[in-house]
């Protein structure tokens, strides 16, 4: 019962807030049509997506939950959800920890077919939004920072930092996203990919959100993972206003 009611309580605090920046709004919508475009081309398959195949994106998932202890249940948000594919993941590997977990995704599309494959219960929800509505023990998100489009660089950076921004701040434990690594020299990135080196944003994590960043790469992708762990000298701090659609 108390349980519920501190559930409660986050989502009301979290739902009331707005963000009075809204030069994001074209970057939500790029990122909205782009998606809901390869779902209707490919359903709820690793290619609906916008991955190459089913192992790759078991892999990632397998990097960004080394954030979590499996050793005790605990609140999860999924953002970028897709089609809720890390269920699957969760049911085959970790079947054993009961996982309060919440899907978010930009494409109403996406959640539909979510909603289609996975019933919705106590300890599983899906939500069409930019951020999550509650705060969770952590948070993942995978290659929602990838597909750049047409958008400029300086932009789409802007909604990286927002993104980790919310994160951190609905997130009690750590968060965990992925990036596409930066080109081999000599080589140039393909376009409307957006790829970057792990140190800035490893900075931006420890230097402007105070957390503690472990670095995971060389796992067969040209890409890396970062877990981002609250420090345990700083308190979690107020909630940041977050972009709602």
């Amino acid at each position: 019962m108390r349980e519920r009611k501190r559930r409660r309580n986050n989502a009301r605090e979290v739902s009331g807030r707005k963000d009075p920046d809204r030069r994001l709004d074209d970057v939500h919508a790029s990122i909205d049509r782009y998606y809901s475009a390869t779902i209707a081309r490919h359903g709820p398959t690793a290619r609906g997506v916008d991955w190459t195949s089913a192992p790759t994106q078991k892999l990632r998932f397998l990097q960004l939950l080394k954030l979590c202890d499996f050793s005790t249940s605990f609140s999860l948000n999924d953002l970028g959800c897709g089609y809720g594919a890390l269920l699957a993941y969760l049911a085959e590997h970790h079947a054993r920890t009961k996982v309060d977990y919440l899907g978010i995704d930009l494409s109403a599309a996406m959640i539909r077919h979510a909603r289609k494959l996975w019933r919705e219960g106590n300890r599983k929800r899906f939500v069409v939004a930019n951020a999550s509505p509650r705060i969770a023990d952590y948070s993942v998100a995978s290659g929602i920072f990838n597909v750049q489009l047409e958008q400029p660089g300086d932009r789409w950076e802007r909604f990286i930092a927002t993104t980790l921004e919310q994160m951190s701040e609905t997130s009690r434990l750590g968060f965990a996203v992925n990036f596409f690594d930066a080109p081999a020299p000599g080589r140039t990135a393909r376009p409307g990919l957006h790829r970057t080196a792990p140190a800035p944003w490893i900075r931006y994590c420890e230097q402007k959100l105070g957390m503690k960043a472990e670095l995971l790469e060389d796992y067969g992708l040209r890409e890396f993972t970062l877990l981002l762990r609250r420090r345990k000298s700083t308190r979690h701090r107020k909630l940041f206003p977050l972009l709602r659609q």
